[in-house]
């Protein structure tokens, strides 16, 4: 394990840490900020994007929350998956990340096709998931309603800025401007790591719906949709109403992606489950 950057925060524990995780399948580029002693929260970016999405939520979560994010295989700096792309698989990964890392036990929050890899970690490694937050995340493919864009041609990557915007504006409420350092990443993606993805995403949504798989982990679950949601139907969040006990929160004028629009409203949605879903101590170690 190597570490790229390390800065001490407020507190000796406190810190925030870059480093390369070297796994069985191929290296995992992992962020931490927060006391290391405090209870987790792993943070799962969605498709055409890196953990760097979360960097508005963080501030806000790390005073008292050991918050992890990774660059999902084949993303940012994380190297492609030797296996191939597949979110069963995925789920596999990140429980051996978080066995290098020493997390027993964590709350796991996924923004839109993140969410598939949060359900899929609860799927193969139960014991490290105590709560799971879905955040604009379809609950099945009768729910997609993003309009047509045209496939980006791999041989002719990168595109030009407006390209990108405009493959990117359905993922925010109409007028919302896309975030130039958004546009900047997206240039610097590896494209067919992008699109396999995607497809492996697709495919594991088309084998069963998240409720129904999500009804069977039996965990906690808080549900937030913001109700602009341009990409999945924003009724469909109601779909999750049948997971027993879920938490399913409406944000008023947010889009796709609440994380940057509407940072504040989903941290504190986000803190307010995390507390009331306390972990064990032995497992926030």
């Amino acid at each position: 394990m190597t570490t790229s950057e390390k800065h001490p925060r407020s507190s000796a524990e406190a810190v925030h840490e870059e480093i390369l995780l070297p796994l069985e399948h191929g290296d995992l580029h992992v962020r931490q900020d927060g006391p290391r002693g405090a209870p987790v929260l792993l943070l799962l970016h969605g498709s055409a994007t890196t953990s760097t999405s979360w960097n508005a939520l963080v501030p806000l979560l790390a005073d008292d929350h050991r918050v992890v994010r990774v660059d999902l295989p084949g993303h940012g700096r994380s190297a492609e998956p030797v296996r191939g792309y597949d979110t069963s698989g995925l789920g596999q990964t990140l429980g051996a990340a978080l066995d290098r890392l020493g997390i027993g036990r964590a709350t796991v929050v996924g923004h839109s096709s993140g969410g598939y890899a949060a359900t899929a970690l609860a799927e193969r490694r139960p014991d490290l998931v105590s709560a799971l937050v879905l955040i604009n995340t379809g609950p099945g493919p009768h729910a997609y309603i993003a309009p047509e864009t045209a496939a980006f041609d791999p041989a002719r990557w990168p595109p030009a800025d407006e390209q990108i915007r405009h493959f990117a504006s359905s993922g925010f409420r109409a007028g919302f401007e896309v975030p130039q350092d958004l546009v900047d990443e997206l240039r610097e993606s590896r494209i067919q790591a992008v699109t396999a993805a995607m497809r492996a995403s697709l495919a594991y949504l088309g084998e069963r719906p998240l409720p129904e798989r999500l009804a069977a982990l039996g965990k906690p679950l808080q549900v937030i949709f913001g109700d602009r949601d341009r990409r999945w139907r924003p009724t469909s969040a109601a779909d999750y109403r049948a997971v027993p006990g879920a938490v399913v929160t409406m944000l008023p004028g947010s889009g796709h992606t609440p994380i940057l629009e509407e940072p504040s409203r989903t941290a504190a949605l986000i803190l307010a489950f995390a507390r009331s879903h306390p972990q064990r101590a032995a497992d926030a170690t």
